[in-house]
């Protein structure tokens, strides 16, 4: 059998259990849970890959519901990423349960490549992704050390084979001041949401000067208890995204004199802490890319060759990325005005459309797994672009 057979066969496996897959998306969508609390998703899905042959290792990396999931031995290896967290109040506005369900039925497909060639293909279930920086955790704890790569599809409203993920790091402040009577005793006050009001225009005005793709965005979480008391306490937590860790060192420098600024000038007292996990930027794997982009056009989906602004965020996959060849994929489920993280969008993520997203990108993974087994030239391709990219 040829590479061409056997993606043939990888794709009627896939249409074969095209209502199973399904079924598993609409189930995770019927049951949102929020980051690390995925325990029905985490057991739905490594259940699933558990009844269909994969050897499945549960709370990997100190993450309950964390999982591995792999089938056959040795190298080459290839993840398959799964994602399920969902959105507070939205629940799965961004399609995480398309993410997982693409990934159990691409992995399940890739088993024929694996019995054909050798080597093993890892569904890796990765908790926590928004916000949580899940991945992040699990690249420190080396799951991906002994893997060739690794590669995702994320439902969008485009189909794409690469993704321009910003590095991002979180931060939260507070301003300590002195209460008073807001009329008869101002004088006696010092403004500690004055301060953050203040941080919030110094920002604007360090906007005017900063690289076109950084951002720097925030909410007030605190800022007084009643009108007439002059506020003592606020807090406000930001994030600041630059297209490379090393813009956002320089960034985080200017964006905390901001802060520091506000606090001097108004005499509140600054308090902050940068959070612990900062989402990298993505480094794509242009061969990886390559592949993935011929197999989805091979089931008629027009990949848009450029890298496109629509959507720029961060993602945790851009510190998987770092570590080992990657790529993370979209495929169109919704038309361009819906904005995920948006409850038209979670509905997309349930519609007939989000089915049929599943269904190629699980396709579109596998045939890329078929390719990767069938020309283990190109995993020394991977490896030379990989530590020749700088992104």
């Amino acid at each position: 059998m040829n590479k061409a057979a056997l993606k043939e066969r990888i794709r009627e496996a896939i249409d074969q259990r095209r209502q199973e897959l399904i079924d598993i998306s609409l189930e995770l969508h019927r049951n949102p849970e929020l980051s690390f609390q995925e325990t029905k998703a985490s057991a739905l899905l490594s259940g699933f890959l558990e009844k269909n042959g994969f050897t499945v290792e549960r709370g990997i990396c100190g993450l309950p519901t964390a999982f591995r999931g792999t089938y056959g031995s040795g190298k080459p290896s290839i993840a398959i990423l799964a994602e399920y967290d969902a959105l507070p109040q939205v629940g799965h506005a961004c399609g995480h349960n398309v993410i997982a369900a693409a990934a159990v039925g691409a992995g399940i497909a890739g088993r024929l490549a694996v019995d054909k060639y050798g080597g093993s293909v890892v569904v890796m279930g990765t908790p926590g992704e928004e916000g949580g920086g899940g991945k992040i955790i699990m690249v420190e704890q080396g799951a991906f050390k002994d893997l060739d790569c690794a590669m995702m599809v994320h439902p969008s409203r485009r189909d794409s084979a690469m993704t321009e993920a910003l590095a991002a790091i979180g931060i939260k402040v507070e301003f300590f001041g002195k209460a008073a009577h807001a009329a008869s005793d101002p004088e006696a006050g010092i403004n500690a949401l004055e301060a953050l009001i203040l941080s919030f225009n110094n920002i604007n005005s360090l906007r005017q000067h900063i690289g076109e793709k950084a951002r720097i965005h925030g909410i007030i979480k605190d800022g007084g208890a009643a009108p007439n008391i002059v506020p003592d306490y606020s807090c406000g937590v930001f994030l600041v995204r630059a297209p490379n860790m090393n813009y956002l060192e320089n960034l985080k420098t200017r964006v905390l004199d901001c802060f520091t600024g506000a606090a001097l000038a108004t005499g509140a007292r600054l308090e902050y802490s940068w959070n612990e996990r900062l989402y990298a930027s993505m480094k794509n794997s242009l061969t990886l890319a390559h592949l993935f982009s011929a197999n989805m056009e091979a089931i008629g989906r027009k990949i848009d060759p450029s890298l496109p602004r629509l959507g720029m965020g961060s993602t945790d996959m851009g510190n998987v990325s770092q570590v080992v060849p990657s790529i993370h994929g979209w495929v169109a489920i919704a038309p361009s005005h819906v904005s995920e993280h948006t409850p038209e969008f979670a509905k997309a993520a349930a519609s007939e459309a989000g089915h049929k997203g599943l269904i190629d990108g699980a396709k579109a993974m596998a045939m890329t797994v078929a390719d990767l087994f069938a020309e283990p030239e190109l995993f020394t391709k991977l490896r030379w672009e990989h530590a020749n990219r700088s992104d």
